[in-house]
């Protein structure tokens, strides 16, 4: 046999597709949040381009291949411009439209798990209108946090349940039942 024959052939290293770099930087993006509890490396495809140099063969095509995925990934950006896993560029935009929106509303986050929860049943025609005047009475400013129409009625949230229940029953009772 001659020495030719007896050496494997060398394989050639193809770029990757896009596919691939996609994964590729997923999988780097993620170790990096698991490592250092966020990114703080990547902002641009060059960024990436050590770590596919190592393992393809370095040139425009590559830097072309990772660039085509990092666009098509739509990655989002924070306030300092490094790539955000798992948030296209959409999903940033509503995140700041509602942050800003909270900002502009000075809106709280109310903890609900103190709440009770009242069901009003009500028929259909007069369910909006008692729920104006229930939001407009004083008797109910201190028992009602907020009004919610239901199908069936009016939900009520409360922090005393059995106190806005009380007052609800006194006032649908009818004069024959407080007069007993």
């Amino acid at each position: 046999m001659s020495e030719q024959t007896m050496t494997k052939p060398r394989r050639v290293r193809v770029n990757p597709s896009r596919r691939t770099c996609e994964e590729i930087i997923r999988r780097i993006l993620s170790t990096e949040n698991e490592e250092n509890g966020g990114n703080h490396h990547f902002k641009n495809a060059t960024d990436f381009m050590t770590y596919f140099e190592s393992l393809y063969p370095s040139g425009p095509a590559l830097t072309k291949q990772v660039q085509r995925a990092i666009r098509s990934m739509n990655l989002a950006k924070d306030d300092k411009g490094f790539f955000l896993l798992g948030k296209t560029k959409e999903d940033a935009a509503i995140e700041k439209e509602i942050e800003a929106l909270l900002k502009k509303e000075d809106a709280l986050v109310a903890d609900t798990t103190g709440f009770g929860s009242v069901l009003l049943r009500t028929g259909i025609q007069s369910r909006s209108y008692l729920a104006a005047l229930i939001s407009e009475a004083r008797l109910f400013d201190e028992l009602v946090v907020t009004t919610i129409e239901t199908t069936d009625g009016l939900l009520l949230l409360t922090e005393d349940a059995p106190a806005l229940i009380r007052a609800l029953e006194g006032m649908s009772a009818t004069r024959e039942d407080t007069e007993r």
